[in-house]
């Protein structure tokens, strides 16, 4: 029997196919905007130029230096470039970072914002922003964080190299996980989830093998959609919060912390969210779930340690107790022996325990 639930639909406009960044210029008419402020990151200035050049008379300008976990010193210096520009709408196409920095100016200038995502980190389907100030990373939920609508063109994501690529599925998937255990979970969401495990599942091999594999490539936007749409519906849980802490006190890169954290863990919430275990394994169809997951990463040649992405050995003690001052809730109680333990095995890449 279905326990009873609430399901709340975020509104957006999705718009999914290979070239469709051409119809960007019509959706910021659409807003009802014509002075745009692309958004990218360094390396992404190319595509912003060409962006830029699409957008035609509805373009004022570029800035391309967001960075990981949204400083909210970069956010200022675009807001400065909005002021100076009259820009009346932002346009961010790259990663999560990018994403993320239209995501902030958007919320402080009430500004439409257009996500034109460049990876499969899915925050551009959900109301959450992350920003770091001073070391420290804070997230918050509101409706107006939402992108008004996002442009899935699989193109701007070929020349993504496989190592990346992967990272930045496996995060997406820890959107599903967390989803799938969420205090607030529900049917719809379950169904997303697991669909956008399976579809992650069968994209990242395909990827690290044949990185331009179309199809490939394709299923895991749209693993990514549905991993964001995920967690866009529900609460983060321990996963979150342990790369949230890990974020903001380490600068550690952003895609492959979720990576090395999402088996760890899975493996520590094994014992109070069984069902939820139950499907990610049916989704990667295999046995053990926290297992799998490591496998899964393993094959796919991203890193596995903490300590193989900058974090000092040191910093264990400092995170642990982070994660368990202002916890997220949680199917599992935390303590802090058992997230030190955690965090140990994740720094040294060892497999998950449970």
């Amino acid at each position: 029997m279905l326990k009873p639930f609430t399901y709340r639909a975020l509104p957006h406009h999705v718009v999914f196919g290979p070239g469709r960044i051409t119809e960007a210029r019509d959706i910021v008419h659409s807003f009802g905007c014509s002075n745009a402020l692309v958004l990218s990151g360094p390396n992404q200035r190319a595509a912003a130029e060409r962006l830029y050049r699409l957008l035609g008379e509805r373009a004022v300008g570029i800035f391309s230096d967001a960075a990981m976990h949204t400083p909210v010193e970069v956010t200022e210096a675009a807001l400065e470039l909005c002021e100076e520009l009259v820009a009346d709408s932002v346009v961010s196409i790259g990663g999560g970072s990018t994403i993320g920095l239209g995501k902030a100016v958007a919320l402080n200038t009430g500004m439409p914002h257009l996500a034109i995502p460049t990876t499969y980190a899915g925050s551009e389907v959900t109301s959450v922003l992350g920003q770091t100030r001073d070391g420290a990373k804070t997230t918050e939920r509101r409706d107006e964080i939402l992108p008004n609508a996002v442009i899935y063109d699989v193109e701007l994501t070929l020349s993504l190299p496989p190592r990346l690529s992967a990272a930045s599925g496996l995060n997406a998937m820890a959107h599903a996980v967390e989803a799938l255990y969420a205090k607030d979970g529900n049917p719809i969401v379950s169904l997303m989830a697991e669909e956008g495990l399976r579809a992650f599942a069968d994209a990242l091999p395909r990827i690290v093998a044949a990185p331009h594999d179309l199809e490939g490539r394709t299923n895991a936007q749209y693993g990514a959609w549905l991993c964001g749409m995920a967690l866009g519906a529900t609460s983060m849980a321990l996963h979150h919060k342990l790369c949230h802490v890990l974020g903001g006190a380490f600068d550690l890169p952003h895609a492959e912390t979720h990576a090395i954290i999402l088996p760890h863990a899975l493996a520590f919430n094994v014992v109070a969210a069984p069902e939820a275990v139950a499907r990610v394994a049916r989704a990667l169809d295999v046995e053990d779930a926290a297992s799998g997951l490591y496998a899964l990463a393993a094959s796919l040649d991203v890193p596995l340690a903490l300590k193989a992405i900058g974090m000092p050995a040191d910093g264990i003690d400092q995170a642990a107790s982070l994660a368990i001052k202002d916890p997220y809730w949680n199917p599992r109680p935390l303590d802090l022996d058992a997230i030190r333990g955690l965090l140990a095995r994740a720094y040294e890449g060892s497999p998950p325990e449970g």
